[in-house]
């Protein structure tokens, strides 16, 4: 061989060295991302080869060399054997592979393993055994935290339900929803009462429309402020306070006066908007008042326009100032539209937005057809609310 022939010989074994070593370089590192290994058993000699990954799966310092097939067992939990017996059973009696799971001790903790083995078949039957062993316990581990986490949500969305029908039907029970049109005195009315999407975000809405001896028809909507059970509890006691004063007879603004009086002394670290009015049947005037409330909406003539407030502050905000009346004479087949805040509030538009368009849809509304022009309003002005509750109270005059 020449000179020449010898260093492209040793130039070409040099190359397949650094290739060798390259190639080994990067299984090593594969198996480190995969977490997994690879060992070879001889099952007539009883030796064994592991690849580098397989030591650290195991736990098992290289010096003391591979586990044969049998020593297996000497770290697989009590409980998981049958599955390691049935895997070896498998592979010496069968020609494919198979794969079992099963846990092993190490370091004192408990770890997940997936092995696939397969094998070695000479003439004479199986020679060897080939096998990969992984370590899945970070996956059995998120698994885990996954199944928790859906269980978590699914009792969290059966507690929201149970809450939810526990607060509507307090509501209901406090608030009953007339069924149909409530027709009282000189007016056809309509209610709805629209829940918040969210159940921690039902709250304290509530209407009033009663017939009053002296042949006036009271007529009150309000807003507790909060959400769930203390803002339903609150207004229960503000509405049942307002039936009961009602009786005195006395205008709106002493009704608010002293309703003022119970949130500051009676419900602590509470406030709460309202309106109530009288309308006289027999002259159609409507006087109200109102406490930091939103204004009614008059319809007439298929115009609608909101009334001018009387000055107000919120119930339960300060105790010296005074609450002061306004009045509008009706005519026959005006509409007077009631709301609470979620009707027009939304986290995506100004409140003036939403206001605008409550207007430009009561425009629409008939007193012939109450019912169905509430559920068509609502839609005009983008549907339910899901961050707040609202309610309605439509009222058509001289009908």
């Amino acid at each position: 061989m020449s000179a020449a022939e010898l260093i492209g010989h040793l130039t070409q074994q040099q190359a397949g060295e650094h290739d060798a070593a390259m190639l080994a370089v990067r299984l090593s590192h594969a198996e480190r991302l995969g977490n997994m290994g690879w060992a070879e058993w001889n099952l007539r000699t009883g030796d064994a080869v592991w690849s580098d990954h397989v030591y650290v799966i195991f736990g098992r310092d290289r010096a003391d060399g591979p586990l044969g097939l049998p020593e297996l067992a000497g770290y697989v939990e009590p409980c998981d054997l049958g599955a390691l017996d049935q895997l070896l059973w498998s592979v010496v009696q069968g020609v494919e592979p198979v794969q079992a799971e099963f846990r092993i001790r190490r370091g004192g903790e408990v770890r997940n393993l997936r092995v696939v083995l397969e094998p070695l078949v000479a003439p004479g039957g199986p020679i060897g055994v080939h096998g990969v062993v992984q370590d899945i316990t970070g996956r059995r581990r998120a698994e885990r935290i996954m199944s928790e986490s859906r269980r978590q949500l699914l009792e969290a969305r059966e507690r929201a339900a149970e809450e939810r029908h526990v607060m509507l039907a307090m509501r209901e029970a406090i608030l009953p929803e007339p069924t149909g049109r409530l027709d009282l005195p000189g007016t056809r009315i309509a209610v709805r009462y629209v829940p918040a999407e969210k159940t921690a975000n039902l709250g304290g809405d509530w209407f009033e429309a009663a017939a009053l001896p002296d042949d006036r028809v009271m007529l009150a909507i309000g807003d507790v402020s909060g959400h769930g059970l203390p803002a339903i509890a609150h207004m229960a006691q503000l509405r049942h306070a307002l039936v009961g004063l009602t009786m005195t007879g006395q205008p709106a603004d002493q009704l608010l006066a002293w309703l003022n009086e119970l949130v500051l002394h009676r419900l602590e670290e509470t406030t709460a908007t309202a309106i109530i009015g009288h309308l006289d049947t027999a002259t159609r005037i409507f006087t109200w008042s109102q406490a930091g409330h939103l204004p009614p909406i008059l319809v007439r003539d298929g115009k609608a326009e909101t009334l001018t407030q009387p000055r107000g502050v919120l119930l339960g905000a300060t105790c010296d100032q005074p609450y002061r009346l306004a009045s509008v004479e009706l005519r026959d087949g005006d509409l007077l539209l009631l709301f609470t805040d979620g009707l027009v509030e939304r986290r995506t538009r100004d409140i003036d937005e939403g206001l605008d368009l409550a207007v430009s849809a009561a425009a629409h509304l008939l007193t012939s057809d109450l019912d169905a022009g509430l559920d068509r309003l609502l839609a005009d002005i983008g549907g339910p609310n899901p961050e707040d509750d609202a309610c309605l109270l439509a009222v058509g005059v001289g009908i």
